[in-house]
């Protein structure tokens, strides 16, 4: 009845091709998630000198517009490997095969590949070096990478696409930093398998919990009480696109995220938001968890709601 973490790794990393040896050690990942999870031990990671590995190409601007790229996040575990089908099938809708390749760590360190393009939408993708990170974790490291990028290529406005934990934590980011004038602010984001309120078996049993007629969910972890606490600092001129999966077995999840948890996002964000949908891949061919950001369908819907495919 306790999360497997072996077996998510397992399914997550199943049929994907990355090289480990580049890979920061076991005890690097983890000590340094550490760190950026505790607050007051984030000076230690700001005491290291920012390294910046540019070999980058930045094209000139097409036109006069403003440019709003569309970021690429990956969650808990995942890499490169996770949002590449993604970002090919983008590149493709857009008829321009550029983008660029962002690589953080929880230090400041950046490693910047490929070409921020010179239209509209450039696309960049994001890999978190430490990739055993969880929310508060992936909150520094959002809270890092999103203004460098800013201040570097000159934008004030991005969409994101996100699967997994980074989704909650996309949602979190722009409500700590709703003060903040010069922070990158979020337009449009999609969300695929976000754990809004808990992961299957670590906060979350399955058919234990549910939403009432409002749709606010019954249990509420601290994680999705924070976000409720802080709902009207949600921008409302971004909108929302929730796509959550249902292997339909007996969990009603999609082997790691309850439907539940998954749906329970829009009792916040709806009210606020400029637009939400939601979609339910069902099925337990197309609805598992690592599965989803590879699903041709989940990838169109996408890509038309965030302007990319017509």
């Amino acid at each position: 009845m306790f999360f497997n973490t072996k077996k998510y790794k397992e399914e997550a990393e199943k049929n994907r091709k990355h090289n480990l040896s580049k890979e920061p050690s076991r005890f690097n990942m983890i000590s340094l998630a550490i760190l950026a999870t505790i607050a007051p031990m984030r000076i230690f990671l700001r005491l290291h000198k920012r390294r910046i590995e540019d070999n980058a190409t930045v094209e000139s601007k097409t036109g006069d517009f403003e440019q709003i790229p569309i970021i690429y996040f990956h969650g808990f575990r995942g890499g490169d490997y996770t949002t590449n089908i993604m970002v090919k099938q983008a590149l493709k809708d857009k008829n321009n095969a550029k983008f660029l390749k962002v690589t953080a760590d929880l230090l400041g360190n950046f490693k910047l590949e490929g070409t921020w393009t010179g239209d509209q939408n450039p696309i960049v993708q994001v890999v978190f070096r430490q990739r055993i990170v969880g929310v508060y974790a992936i909150d520094y490291y959002l809270r890092l990478i999103l203004p460098f990028l800013a201040n570097r290529y000159h934008f004030k406005h991005y969409r994101a696409v996100a699967h997994s934990l980074a989704c909650p934590c996309i949602v979190r980011t722009e409500m700590r930093t709703y003060h903040r004038k010069n922070f990158p602010r979020l337009t449009m984001c999609a969300f695929i398998a976000g754990p809004f309120d808990g992961v299957t078996y670590m906060g979350d049993i399955p058919n234990v919990n549910g939403l009432n007629r409002n749709g606010r969910p019954a249990v509420i972890n601290l994680h999705y009480l924070y976000l409720l606490f802080r709902r009207k600092r949600f921008n409302p001129d971004i909108s929302v696109l929730n796509i959550y999966g249902n292997v339909l077995d007996n969990t009603n999840s999609d082997k790691f995220i309850s439907v539940i948890s998954a749906k329970s996002i829009r009792y916040i964000l709806a009210p606020h938001a400029k637009s939400y949908h939601e979609v339910e891949i069902r099925g337990k061919k197309y609805a598992e968890h690592s599965w989803m950001h590879d699903n041709p369908l989940v990838i169109s819907i996408i890509d038309k709601f965030i302007g990319l495919k017509k």
